[in-house]
């Protein structure tokens, strides 16, 4: 054998084996551990420079390594032992490797007879001079020799040196290279979750949008499961549905079986991004494959679908079917589900079986189920019944908390029952339950809504100043006409409150004071009125205490302002929501609108709609009735035009409007053609023979299309399938955009054709017809002294009568025909059914035009 000389030199040259593998990142898999081990080793190998000859050697180490005769492993190993003690791993490792390359048999006893002690010293060294990633690969590099890792790290000394460093790597910039590291630790059994807190990674996987990662690390530890259920639900917090997915199709290779846990935080997740349909497809699947659900999946399945009172209710059967009962929780949902839908009746079903199923000692009710009842109650004004759950939950031992005495309030609040309901805050306060704003925030809009303006600031001023307990004290004294003398308050024992007759009112031994928030302000501000600057002192009182105001802030203190006709001052309001850095929504800009459509400044209101939807603001029904509202006339075919647009909008919105009322009013506008002319002529709606049955919005859309911007010089009316009212409609409105188009120079370039359809003579469309014709020639002759003649009949009239009518007489009847099928749309490639029209000369248009009113 020959021997291997090492001459080290002050600063060694021997590379990092981290140097050559700084870019190898492991990927997740589901294949089996030795092969992605031995996939990663081969990658490894493959870098290394061969060491199987001294040349080689010599050529990647120069002056620092070469091969003498005679030498032994007992010398190697003593050396490699000495180079430990100074904590010079690495050129232990190239030995190691060395002497692997040449015979496994030498490398075998040198892993022997190298000194473990002073190994695990030099490795602790390197430890304590923050060297962790050379160290574990290092002990990479002398396993392959028959070196035991874990032999040489297991001590306390080193993993506590371990767990400092890979808790300070475990950041979002090297959480990776922590957990390159803590797989190759994996690989010699080492105790990965001593290392650093596994939650603390996965966040930091999670803040970074890396699910592949977490995965890797999750595969790492025991309970993989655990680990795997929060990644999805840190990716659902996020709103990171994409991620989540990822996450799960990968649970579904890296686990043996089912697991119920990871599919109840799969359905809970679904509903923290509010995507219930893919919860629904989870449970969808879950059947396919025939694994019965646990009660918990069930349940999430219910929460997160409780909007959707059918489909819970087809869920709860299912779970019938399945033979999983039922426990507190799915009742608790099934009501909540009853109360998201108004279903009073079927709310008391269930709840009737939960009290049927608690005195069979199936379950017992809690403090939920009762709150959750009483709401139900509550919602629907039905405050006696929410009374009487109160009386039930008491009888067996059940006490209100908050949210209880909360409901109870607003069952009394919703009902308009105000002195209900301070009874009940004082029962609340004498019970010892402390009130959160929340019950304060009620008892105020009960005022509010009652109009007990007064007294709601009355108690809003008494609270911030007092305990909740003296206000209330001093209400009932004020309320019933006295004086509150905050003297004549005798105290018994600490906190005990009495009236100045000593008979009690509220005992307690804690004082509650108020903490007003947003929602308080809100409310007292609806109790302004008008009172603008009321309104705004308000507003910078909640400021001074730290509240920022919110949309509903701002709308209510532009609505008090426009009360008083402040027109300007509401819409500065608006413009001071931006500058101080709430964006306006809905409510903000209809609030204004609303105020410039009361006040007459449409130009205004109409400018502010416009506005909103150019900052993508999607109006609402009160949005759209409050424009079309606000007009009692139209006077001009711009006004028309721009209310017919928004009609248009409002449908495609899914919004129904009031077509009655604009019917009305474009009725009215319609009809001025006849009223300028000085005729004494009836409205369409008085004339014989109106259709109750059909509906307005037909009519209305078919008069929109008709006032379009013209582009072109065809006039052209379709009146097909209308009755000779919607018929009539039509035509003044055409002719009143003709009208208003001529004042402004627009002249008339051709005749007008009206197009009445092609049913025949004897059938009910035919006679329709005919009576829309009838209808037509009498309204364009006999009250518009128009010329009306069939379409393709045209003739010459009277020069000498009026020169002005001979325009276009010579024009052939093909040119007319073949005009009129342009206007329509008719396809060339196929023969055009015969069609009923009539035509107005563009001399008589000229000629009603010019006449004088």
């Amino acid at each position: 054998m020959r021997d291997l000389v090492i001459v080290f030199p002050s600063s060694s040259l021997i590379t990092n084996p981290h140097h050559h593998h700084h870019n190898h990142r492991r990927r997740y898999a589901t294949a089996p551990e030795h092969n992605r081990k031995t996939k990663y080793t081969s990658s490894l190998t493959k870098q290394l420079p061969s060491l199987s000859s001294a040349n080689h050697l010599s050529n990647h180490f120069p002056d620092a390594v070469r091969w003498t005769p005679d030498g032994s492993v007992e010398y190697y190993a003593d050396f490699a032992s000495k180079l430990a003690e100074d904590g010079r791993i690495q050129d232990v490792a190239l030995i190691a490797e060395t002497l692997a390359a040449e015979s496994g048999a030498n490398a075998a006893r040198f892993a022997s007879m190298v000194d473990s002690d002073l190994l695990s010293k030099g490795i602790a060294l390197n430890l304590r001079q923050g060297k962790v990633e050379s160290v574990v690969y290092t002990l990479k590099r002398i396993e392959k020799v028959g070196i035991a890792p874990l032999d040489l790290v297991n001590d306390d000394s080193s993993v506590k040196l371990m767990r400092k460093q890979f808790r300070a790597m475990a950041n979002s910039v090297q959480v990776e290279k922590a957990i390159d590291l803590m797989e190759i630790l994996a690989g010699f059994r080492f105790k990965i979750k001593d290392l650093v807190d596994p939650f603390d990674v996965i966040k930091i996987c999670v803040d970074i949008s890396n699910p592949q990662l977490a995965l890797r690390y999750a595969c790492l530890l025991p309970h993989t499961e655990i680990l795997l259920c929060r990644i999805i639900l840190g990716f659902g917090k996020k709103g990171d549905m994409a991620s989540v997915m990822t996450a799960y199709e990968a649970c579904k290779q890296i686990l043996d079986a089912p697991n119920m846990y990871i599919y109840r935080t799969m359905i809970d997740v679904c509903g923290l991004c509010g995507d219930y349909v893919k919860s629904r497809y989870i449970y969808e699947d879950l059947l396919k494959e025939d694994i019965k659900p646990n009660i918990y999946v069930m349940n999430s399945l219910m929460n997160v679908n409780s909007h959707d009172l059918g489909y819970t209710l087809k869920v709860y059967k299912n779970m019938q079917k399945l033979n999983v009962t039922a426990d507190m929780t799915s009742y608790n949902i099934l009501l909540k589900t009853c109360c998201l839908a108004g279903r009073v009746d079927l709310a008391q079903d269930i709840y009737k079986e939960a009290k049927r199923m608690e005195s069979s000692g199936l379950l017992k009710l809690d403090a939920f189920t009762y709150c959750t009842i009483i709401k139900v109650f509550a919602d629907a004004k039905m405050w006696k019944m929410a009374l009487k759950v109160k009386e039930d939950m008491q009888s067996v031992g059940v006490t209100p908390n908050t949210h209880t005495w909360s409901s109870l309030i607003s069952a009394c609040a919703n009902a308009g029952l105000v002195e209900q309901a301070n009874h009940l805050f004082e029962e609340m306060l004498a019970s010892g339950c402390e009130p959160n704003s929340q019950c304060f925030n009620i008892l105020l809009h009960a005022c509010v809504e009652a109009c007990q303006y007064d007294r709601a600031f009355r108690l809003f001023q008494s609270w911030k100043g007092s305990s909740a307990k003296e206000a209330l004290y001093a209400d009932d004294i004020i309320s019933k006409g006295g004086v509150f003398n905050p003297n004549k308050l005798n105290h018994h024992g600490p906190g005990s409150l009495v009236k100045s007759n000593s008979s009690p009112y509220i005992q307690a031994s804690n004082r509650f004071f108020f903490k007003p928030t947003t929602a308080t302000y809100n409310i007292l501000l609806k109790a302004c009125g008008t009172d603008y600057y009321r309104g705004k002192e308000l507003m910078d009182e909640m400021k001074s205490l730290g509240l920022a105001p919110n949309q509903i802030t701002w709308s209510t203190l532009i609505d008090i302002c426009g009360g008083s006709g402040d027109v300007e001052g509401a819409v500065r309001i608006l413009r001071t929501m931006h500058s101080d850095g709430t964006r306006p929504d809905v409510v903000a800009y209809t609030t204004a609108i609303k105020i410039c459509a009361e006040n007459k400044s449409l130009k205004l209101a109409f400018s502010l709609f416009e506005e909103m939807r150019r900052f993508q603001i999607k109006p609402n029904w009160v949005t759209y009735n409050t424009l079309l509202k606000a007009r009692s006339k139209y006077g001009s075919l711009l006004e028309v035009r721009q209310c017919l647009a928004i009609y248009q909008d409002m449908r495609k919105a899914g919004y129904k409007p009031n077509d009655h009322f604009l019917k009305e009013l474009i009725e009215e506008w319609c009809e001025g053609v006849i009223q300028e002319n000085s005729q004494s002529q009836n409205k369409a709606s008085d004339l014989e023979g109106t259709d109750f049955g059909r509906p307005v919005s037909l009519l209305i859309e078919k008069v929109a299309s008709h006032l379009q911007e013209r582009t072109s010089g065809h006039l052209a009316i379709d009146l097909q399938e209308l009755t000779k009212v919607e018929a009539r409609l039509v035509v003044l409105a055409v002719l009143r955009m003709i009208k208003e188009d001529y004042t402004r120079g627009d002249v008339v370039k051709d005749d007008l054709v009206i197009i009445l359809g092609t049913g025949e003579a004897n059938t009910d469309s035919g006679k329709q017809e005919v009576a829309v014709k009838d209808a037509l020639v009498k309204l364009l002759k006999d009250e518009l002294s128009l010329v009306v003649l069939p379409a393709g009949q045209r003739r010459v009239l009277d020069i000498t009568q009026d020169a002005r009518f001979v325009d276009d007489a010579d024009q052939n009847t093909e040119h007319t025909s073949e005009n009129t099928k342009s206007i329509v749309g008719m396809s060339t490639t196929r023969r055009p059914a015969i069609l009923e029209r009539l035509m107005v000369t563009k001399a008589s248009l000229h000629k009603w035009l010019q006449r004088k009113k």
